[in-house]
C-alpha cells in the first residue's frame, strides 16, 4: 500500500474530517455500508471477471488490489460524490492513476445507487408515497458543460439561469424534510410547470401541497393546494395577497434548505464534466439518497421531532 494513501481506517479517528469529505458522520457510514456489501456482492462472479470473460484464476488471485477493502471503496465513491475533483486528483489520493479511477467509478457509482434504494432512502422516481401527507413542490437546476451539438445547446440553455443547466422537479415531506419524490433528469430549457405536468402525479387524497409561482395553476385533483400568488402585468398584488404570500413563504422555505443539503455533494453544484447518457440523473439520485439517510439519523431522531411527533 503506498504510504500517506487515503483509507476508511485512517480517515475513521477523524470523524470531522470524514464528515467533511464524505457528507456522513461514522454511524451513518456505518449504516450504509451493508447494503453497499450485498449490493457489491451482487456484482461479482466466480466464474467472470469483471469484463465477462472467462476467469483463468481463482477470485482474489493476481496483484493486490488498491481498494481492496469494502470500506475504502465506499469511501472512495462518496469522496467523489461530495468534492467531485479531476480523476487525476481524485486517484493521487487512492494510489490509482486515472483510467483506473475511472473504471472504479464506473463500477461502483451504480452499486452506491443499488445500495441507497436497499437502504430505503431513495426518493421515489414515479410516484409519491400514497398516504395523504404535507407536501413542499419546487424546481431545481444544475449546470452542465456546453454541449457542442447546436439542437443540445438549445434544449439545455436555462433563460433563468443564464448558462446551460439539467432541471429536476422534487417533492420534500414537510415534516420528516426528506426528499420523497424526483423526476427524471430534463434538459434546463424546460419550465417547472411542464415538467411536472408531464410526471402525471397522482396524490392521495387529502394531501396539502405548497409550491411557488413557478408552477402556478398546477392543481391536481384531491389536493389541497397552497399557492404563492404572482403578480401580473398591470395587476400588482393587493395587500391582502401580499400578506398571505409573507405567511405561506415560512412553511414554503423549508424546501430550499432541504436542496442546500442535497447539493452538499459538489457532483449536483459545480459544473457537471460527464455527459454520459443517464450520469446527470444518476448523480442527483445518489445526492438526495445521501441526504434522505442523514435525515434519518440527524433530524428523526432529534429531541425536537420527537416531541412533535408524541404530541401529534
Amino acid at each position: 500500500m503506498i504510504a500517506g494513501m487515503l483509507t476508511y481506517k485512517a480517515l475513521a479517528k477523524q470523524p470531522t474530517r470524514l464528515q467533511a469529505m464524505t457528507t456522513l458522520r461514522p454511524a451513518e457510514f456505518a449504516a450504509l455500508r451493508p447494503h453497499f456489501a450485498e449490493a457489491f456482492g451482487a456484482t461479482q462472479s466466480a466464474e467472470k471477471t469483471q469484463a465477462g470473460q472467462p476467469r483463468r484464476r481463482q477470485p482474489g488471485g493476481g496483484r493486490k488490489a488498491r481498494l481492496a477493502r469494502l470500506e475504502d471503496k465506499l469511501l472512495f465513491v462518496l469522496i467523489y460524490e461530495k468534492t467531485y475533483p479531476l480523476q487525476t486528483a481524485h486517484g493521487l489520493m487512492f494510489g490509482l492513476s486515472q483510467p483506473q479511477t475511472n473504471d472504479w467509478l464506473q463500477r461502483l457509482q451504480p452499486i452506491l445507487t443499488t445500495a441507497i434504494e436497499r437502504a430505503g432512502h431513495a426518493p421515489a422516481r414515479e410516484q409519491p408515497a400514497a398516504a395523504p401527507q404535507a407536501l413542499l413542490l419546487d424546481g431545481t437546476e444544475r449546470p452542465r458543460q456546453r454541449p457542442q451539438d447546436p439542437a443540445q445547446r438549445e434544449a439545455y440553455y436555462s433563460g433563468k439561469k443564464k448558462r446551460h443547466t439539467h432541471k429536476n422537479v422534487l417533492l420534500v415531506t414537510e415534516t420528516t424534510q426528506q426528499v420523497s419524490y424526483l423526476s427524471p433528469s430534463q434538459p434546463g430549457r424546460q419550465h417547472d410547470k411542464p415538467v411536472v405536468d408531464a410526471a402525471e402525479l397522482r396524490f392521495a387524497p387529502g394531501t396539502q401541497l405548497t409550491y411557488d409561482s413557478g408552477f402556478q395553476g398546477y392543481a391536481p385533483a384531491g389536493v389541497h393546494v397552497i399557492p404563492i400568488k404572482k403578480a401580473m402585468h398591470g395587476h400588482p398584488l393587493s395587500t391582502l395577497d401580499r400578506i398571505a404570500n409573507r405567511l405561506k413563504a415560512g412553511p414554503r422555505s423549508l424546501i430550499e434548505h432541504v436542496l442546500a443539503s442535497v447539493k452538499r455533494c459538489r457532483i449536483v453544484k459545480d459544473v457537471l464534466r460527464n455527459t454520459k447518457a443517464g450520469f446527470a440523473d444518476q448523480v442527483m439520485l445518489i445526492a438526495c439518497g445521501l441526504h434522505n439517510l442523514r435525515t434519518a439519523f440527524r433530524y428523526l431522531r432529534s429531541p425536537a421531532y420527537l416531541f412533535r411527533t408524541y404530541f401529534r
